[in-house]
Formats: structure tokens, sequence, C-alpha cells
């Protein structure tokens, strides 16, 4: 089968990710003796550098890391919080149904950088000053401006100008947005950077304790300090059209620590496929595939109609429940072993019927009542004027914030998945101390009382981001994921049953023609949904599209190569392989 480009194929180490600089500079740490953990580390850090219209230092990242020592998956949690002054009633009183989509109100504890950090301490073998060193000279020095960004600061470039001076500082430098490939750099950006190297190596001590020493001039120190300042003083008009100062202060970047936990796992035809809590909405990928173990998809073709038909209605059954039951588990019952149970799996199966489904059908896990949030929709235009939201790639080539991703594995068999979002430049205005801006990611909680995703004082919002890992007959396999928000587990989902049940390799399971839907509410800001869509990727075969027409879906064909930006590492016994994505011209594996 044809693909893009080839296959990686190594034994010292691969590293895969949403761009080229990123996976350079992590797999420069693999070959400089590095492990894994030092490898994504550095990576991440460039990623906040190169693609901050997809995320920064103020956003969030969560990971899945194969601990070769144990032999076993570890959820590391990088998902920040919500304000302790943040709940349902605050957004009531200021005369707002929907938590907006930028600005200060929305935003959340920053967890990256914190995330990034124990990530190195506890698994990585390098100091902070040598894994920060590459984001550090891309900030300092400058990096090529992607066209994508350049495209993105256009779009927000008046809004900066007139309402978000700070960010107008940063990111158009001369009162211009920078042309493509021109020089860009980020100096304060830098000097923060410096500084808590610097903090962290005047502790003293072993390399753990001035990361952690690093890590407390982030959450308690003077990072946290500029943040919370800023969010009380500062007043920004955001998508509800009016001027709000944020909740965020110091003291709530104080009480936060990032975090270990279980991952949930499901298996599958001899694979074993793990995934973050239901603070996220990887669950849903797991339920997706047990409603398919029902459905026997195996005996479809590949790209067939039967095989699209197939994967997106269990797709809008799983998402109905992720609307439905997900939050933040330290806060609300989440009844996950219902979900997942099998017999609940083929109750739900039994709804897949041969024409596509317009309705939203969440459902009773152990017999309890579905409750979905009843706020209306607010103005999309709005909401577009402001570039929200978390689509990877809209056909209509509108830009907005979105995601990264990082796959990483080294010779000793350590492999991380990891998916770094928020703070992009279009969400929030520029800290001008500290030269990033914060994570709005609050826009995924709902300001309405009793439901798992309400807004409450130190909960995670229900996020969309969804690393991903897979073990074949109990050992470590395939890490995996991609930018997409809502789409995240749609696109993965296909690269994972592309090589499961279509025999294809990473390289071809990620150039294999996708699609998705916008069934279900939208995670972001202003919370749309188009029943019963089928987004598709014009490459497959007219036959198939006019099947699915048939069949009721509301078809819209796009670009064949604009859905999906997965990226993946593999070990596949004696040997490493890795591949990336070529939409986007962005993505790029390395290894050796």
């Amino acid at each position: 089968m044809f693909t893009t480009r080839p296959e990686i194929t190594g034994d010292i180490g691969m590293v895969a990710s949403t761009h080229w600089l990123a996976s350079s500079a992590g797999m420069s740490v693999l070959e400089r003796g590095g492990n894994a953990a030092d490898a994504a580390v550095a990576a991440g850090f460039v990623l906040q550098v190169v693609e901050p219209h997809l995320n920064g230092p103020g956003g969030e990242v969560p990971a899945l890391v194969w601990d070769p020592s144990t032999a076993d998956v570890t959820v590391l949690c990088g998902q920040g919080v919500a304000p302790q002054a943040a709940n349902a009633g605050v957004f009531a009183d200021l005369g707002l149904d929907l938590v907006p989509g930028t600005g200060l109100l929305p935003t959340v504890v920053p967890g990256s950088f914190g995330a990034w950090l124990l990530m190195l301490e506890r698994w990585g073998t390098w100091p902070l000053r040598d894994v920060l060193e590459p984001a550090v000279h891309y900030a300092e020095q400058g990096h090529p401006m992607l066209e994508r960004v350049s495209h993105a600061l256009g779009t927000v470039a008046e809004m900066f100008t007139s309402r978000w001076p700070t960010s107008a500082a940063t990111w158009l430098p001369g009162g211009a947005v920078p042309a493509p490939d021109a020089r860009f750099a980020n100096p304060v950006l830098a000097r923060t950077y410096k500084r808590l190297i610097e903090e962290g190596e005047a502790a003293g001590g072993s390399r753990e304790r001035q990361i952690a020493a690093a890590r407390d001039a982030w959450y308690r120190g003077f990072v946290a300090e500029a943040v919370g300042e800023f969010c009380a003083n500062t007043e920004v008009v955001d998508t509800s059209g009016r001027a709000h100062s944020g909740l965020l202060t110091a003291d709530d970047l104080a009480r936060w620590e990032p975090t270990f936990e279980k991952p949930v796992t499901l298996d599958y035809h001899g694979y074993t496929v793990c995934k973050t809590g239901p603070w996220g909405q990887g669950p849903a990928l797991l339920q997706q595939l047990a409603l398919l173990d029902e459905l026997d998809l195996a005996a479809a073709e590949p790209g067939s109609a039967d095989w699209v038909h197939t994967i997106i209605e269990t797709a809008k059954l799983a998402m109905a429940d992720r609307e439905a039951w997900y939050g933040d588990p330290n806060h609300v019952d989440v009844p996950l072993a219902d979900l997942l149970d099998p017999t609940y799996a083929a109750t739900r199966a039994k709804l897949v019927g041969t024409d596509a489904s317009y309705e939203l059908r969440p459902g009773s896990p152990g017999g309890r009542t579905p409750r979905l949030p009843g706020a209306r929709a607010a103005d999309v235009a709005a909401a577009v004027a402001a570039g929200v939201g978390e689509p990877t790639l809209t056909p209509d080539g509108e830009v907005r914030g979105d995601t990264c991703h990082i796959d990483v594995v080294d010779r000793n068999g350590m492999m991380i998945s990891a998916t770094p979002s928020g703070g992009w430049f279009q969400s929030s205005p520029t800290i001008p101390a500290l030269g990033f801006c914060l994570s709005t990611r609050g826009q995924m909680f709902w300001a309405e009382d009793g439901l798992p995703a309400t807004i409450r004082p130190g909960a995670r919002p229900r996020t969309t981001l969804t690393p991903s890992f897979a073990l074949r007959e109990g050992k470590p396999w395939l890490a995996f994921g991609t930018p997409g928000g809502d789409y995240q587990d749609q696109w993965s989902i296909q690269l994972f049953l592309a090589i499961v049940h279509g025999g294809m390799g990473l390289q071809q399971a990620i150039d294999f023609p996708m699609f998705h839907t916008d069934h279900v509410r939208s995670s972001f800001y202003p919370r749309e949904a188009v029943p019963g869509s089928l987004v598709i990727e014009d490459r497959h075969a007219p036959d198939a599209l006019a099947d699915l027409r048939a069949r009721g879906h509301d078809v819209q064909e796009v670009d064949g190569w604009s859905l999906g930006r997965l990226s993946a590492v593999a070990r596949d016994g004696e040997w490493l392989r890795a591949a990336a994505n070529p939409r986007g011209s962005q993505g790029y594996a390395v290894g050796r």
C-alpha cells in the first residue's frame, strides 16, 4: 500500500510528534544517552515555543507512561483545576449560561509545567537545564514561523491590537503579523524558563531536589504571583462580548499538584487499550471498542460503507455517554464500571441499526437515569470571530486553537504518549511578565448545577485530551494520539482498528482516509452539534460515499488530506517503529 513517507524502523529510539523541531529535539536527547522521559519533556517544552497556536506553558498535559522497571502503565495527570472561587452561581450572577471560550474567566491552573517536571523527576535522568535547553534556544534565538501560526495571528491581530495589548506586544513585533518562515523569538518566555532553571539550581542537592524547587518556583513562587496579579487586575473582553477579570489566584496554583493514577483499560482482540480516567474523554474510546466487539467490525472492509457506518454509529453512542456521565471522579460519581460492563455494551450495541441515527442516546448504566445539559447554544458568530474552539483543520480554512501530541520509545522499552494543549495565544491575553497566556480549558465545564461536568471549585474540567497506549498479548506495543478536540478519540480509534483489523503498518494507518462526526455537542464554546453529520475525506470510494448517503448520513466531503494529525511509536518484536501525519506538512517521526 502507498504511504506518504516511510515508516521509521530501528532499535535506538523513536520520537513522533506534531512538529519536526520537537521530534528532532527529543531524538537528540535519545542520541546523547537520555531516556524516553528526558526526550518527551524536552520535546514538550519545544512544542510550547514552536506551536504557540496549539499549546503553551500555561496549558495542560495528560500522559501515559510505560515503565519497564515496574512493567506497568501509569497515567500522569497534568490537567489543572478550576479556581476555588469558581462555581455555577458565579456565572449566573454575571448573566452567563455558558463559560466563555476566551479571556480570563475560563482559566484553570496551568498544569503542564508541573506534569512535565514530575515526569522528569520520577522517570528521567537529565537535569532540568539540559532538557529545557532546546526550548530556551528557540524562544531566545528564534525559530521559523509556521505558515499556520502566521495565518492564525492574522485572524486575531486586530483583536490583539484593540483589546489584548499585552498579546500584541508579544506576538506582533513591530505591530505587524510575522510572515511565514520569518525568525520569531519570545525573549520574555526565554527569561521565564531561565529563571526557573536558576531557582531550581539554587536549591542545590540532587537532581530531583532541583527539579522540585523549579516546580515550587512556578506554583508557589514568581510565576504564581504574576498569574494571580494579572487575573485579579486585568479585565478583558471575552466571547460573552463583555470584559471580565479572572478568578484564578496564586493560592489556586499553590494548592495544586500533578498526580499519578492507574489507567482505565479494556481488552479487545488480544490487545489491552489504556486511557485516562473520565476526567478526560478517553474511556469513550474504550466504550466504543466494547460496542464494536459486539458488532464484528472485523468482517467489514476498511474504508467501506459498512466500516464507516459501524464506527460512526458506535462513536455517537459512546460520546452520548460521555456527555451524560463523565466528570472529575474526585468530585462526582462516574459509573465507569457499569459503562464498561460487557452486558451494558451488548445492550447498547443493539441500538446500531442500518440507518444513521440523528438522536442523542445516552444509556442508563446500572439503571441510572441520564441527565444532559440544558443550556442554550450561545452566539456562534461571536465565537467564530473570537477564534475559539478546537477543531484541528477546518474545511473552510478557519484557524482556531488546538493541541499537540508526542510519542516516544527508547531502547530500554520506556514508552510515552502525551497530549499537551491549552494556553494557545488565541485563548487569553499574554501575561507580560511571563511571556505566555493561560489555558481556557474551563470552557469545558457547564455553568449549570447538577451535572457531572458542572464547574466546581478544585475540579478538573472534563477535557478532550486523550493520549492512548496499547499492549499486545500483555507486552507494551503502541503509543499513539492526535490533536483534534472532540475528534481525538474518533481519529485515534481508526488508527488502532486499521492496524488490528486491516493489517496495516503505522504509516499506512495514519495515511488511510479519515472521518468523524459532530453529532454530539462540542466540548468547546459555543457547544455546537450537528446531528447525523459525517465529515469524511473525499479519498473514500465514490460508491462508499453514495451508500453512506443512502443510509441517511449527512455526508460532508472535505479535502482528502485534512482530517487527523496522528502520530505513533511502537515496539514490534526486536524493532522500534514510528510514524507521523503528513496532513498539514508539520508532523514528523524520527528514529534510529
